[in-house]
């Protein structure tokens, strides 16, 4: 049995370090908000993460064809939306840390 989040849970998905890491984060990110912004910032996030993994995706796509992968035009007509460099999830995940990142 592994503990998580103080509570007594069996390991379905084979990852307690993942899951434990990500109860940590939750609880680091309830401390510091009301409950009712929390769920805002949580569900921004998961579409955020959403649409940058689409975005990364077509944008491998285009850069193996020889394409411009900054041209807006190639995810509107594949109805992806384009992220901006300084949105997308590797860029925030990296320089999540530094003072500029809000």
């Amino acid at each position: 049995m592994a503990k998580i989040n103080g509570n007594n849970s069996s390991n379905q998905t084979g990852d307690i370090g993942f899951t434990s890491k990500l109860w940590q984060t939750a609880d680091k990110m309830r401390n510091n908000m009301d409950a009712a912004e929390y769920k805002h910032v949580v569900l921004g996030l998961i579409f955020l993460k959403y649409i940058s993994d689409s975005f990364i995706e077509l944008y491998d796509k285009l850069i193996k064809e020889g394409k411009d992968a900054e041209e807006l035009d190639e995810y509107k007509s594949e109805n992806i939306f384009y992220v901006p460099q300084k949105a997308r999830w590797d860029y925030l995940q990296n320089n999540a840390k530094q003072p500029h990142i809000r």
